[in-house]
């Protein structure tokens, strides 16, 4: 039976988990810039309550964001650690999809748009919807001002909003939600179910193509004033 280990560090929230033998452990934390000391323990505790050893994991996922830079690259660096130690392939998840399943586990919600906070008063933008219990995306991702955010052409139906892009800019961004969670943060437990049909599906990647996705080309200077 599969072992699947998942991790996230792409927000403010620090979280992981683990399918194995059926069933699936979770933690999760709230913690900004605690990530890097909190991640490790945190994997090495949910191995711990399942009883197995690192080497038992048949794969790692993790948050490929788009989210916090530094956030995102924590995850890279000790997902490839571990991968390349082990020998075991990846299974990168996008942070929005993540953030669409948690309000389909949470909500029922069957189509989310996801907006995450990108600073620079701008929001990481993805519309999913749900395919036999699958957030899938529809359209593209992408960053930008929250008034060019929207659904896809095709859209139609309730949609539900979801993710801190909504807390901080829900006012100028052009879509009324049936319903909203603006505080909410990608957690591992639905990264572990997206992972889990990523899988299934045989998209599992080698260690040195766990790749962060930002988006965003300028990673790290702010934009220049017009």
């Amino acid at each position: 039976m599969t072992t699947l280990l998942a991790l996230d560090t792409a927000t403010e929230a620090c979280s992981v988990a683990l399918l194995h033998d059926g069933k699936v452990l979770s933690h999760y934390e709230v913690a900004p810039r605690l990530h890097a000391q909190l991640l490790l323990p945190m994997v090495q505790r949910i191995l711990g309550e399942a009883g197995i050893a690192l080497s038992a994991v048949d794969a790692i996922a993790f948050g490929r964001g788009p989210g916090a830079f530094t956030g995102v690259r924590i995850a890279i660096g000790v997902v490839q650690g571990l991968a390349f130690a082990l020998d075991k392939p990846v299974l990168p998840v996008s942070s929005l999809a993540v953030l669409a399943q948690r309000a389909l586990r949470e909500h029922g919600a069957q189509q989310v748009a996801s907006a995450i906070d990108a600073r620079m008063d701008e929001v990481y933008w993805g519309c999913y919807a749900a395919e036999q219990g699958e957030m899938r995306l529809q359209g593209v991702e992408a960053v930008l001002a929250p008034e060019l955010a929207q659904l896809p052409r095709s859209a139609s139906g309730d949609w539900f909003a979801a993710g801190t892009g909504w807390g901080t800019y829900g006012q100028r961004i052009g879509v009324v939600p049936s319903g909203s969670e603006p505080g909410m943060l990608p957690h591992a437990q639905d990264l572990l179910a997206l992972a889990t049909f990523a899988w299934a599906r045989g998209e599992a990647l080698a260690a040195d193509q766990a790749q962060p996705v930002y988006l965003r080309d300028n990673v790290a200077t702010p934009k220049k004033p017009v």
